[in-house]
């Protein structure tokens, strides 16, 4: 294992704050297949997609990670790092800013 994989998964854990069992849940929402980006076909979000392989890395032992985790485990820190900073004025519990984090594993409430 590598000082910079090791890094990757301490800033992962700092950004992802929400259980895979939590994530599943939330995923099986109205509110979380309402919000984030959809390809021009429409579909599934990007959000939407990257919390699905959000709870498979979760479910994963660390020595199981490809590199493909790692990429993607980098992504998730940079988007909630991103998107936290944006945080709309006054109550964000209904928000399509709060939906849109708790899509990519960040509950802002839990913080």
């Amino acid at each position: 294992m590598s000082d910079d994989q090791k890094e990757i998964r301490d800033d992962f854990a700092d950004a992802v704050n929400m259980t895979a069992s939590e994530l599943k849940q939330w995923l099986d929402t109205g509110e979380s297949k309402e919000v984030g980006q959809k390809s021009d076909g429409g579909g599934e979000s990007t959000g939407h997609e990257s919390g699905r392989h959000i709870v498979r890395i979760l479910e994963k032992k660390q020595g199981d990670y490809t590199d493909d985790d790692y990429a993607h485990m980098k992504k998730v820190v940079g988007y909630v790092a991103r998107h936290s900073k944006q945080r709309p004025k006054g109550d964000v519990h209904d928000t399509k800013w709060r939906w849109s984090l708790m899509n990519w594993g960040n509950d802002p409430e839990k913080d």
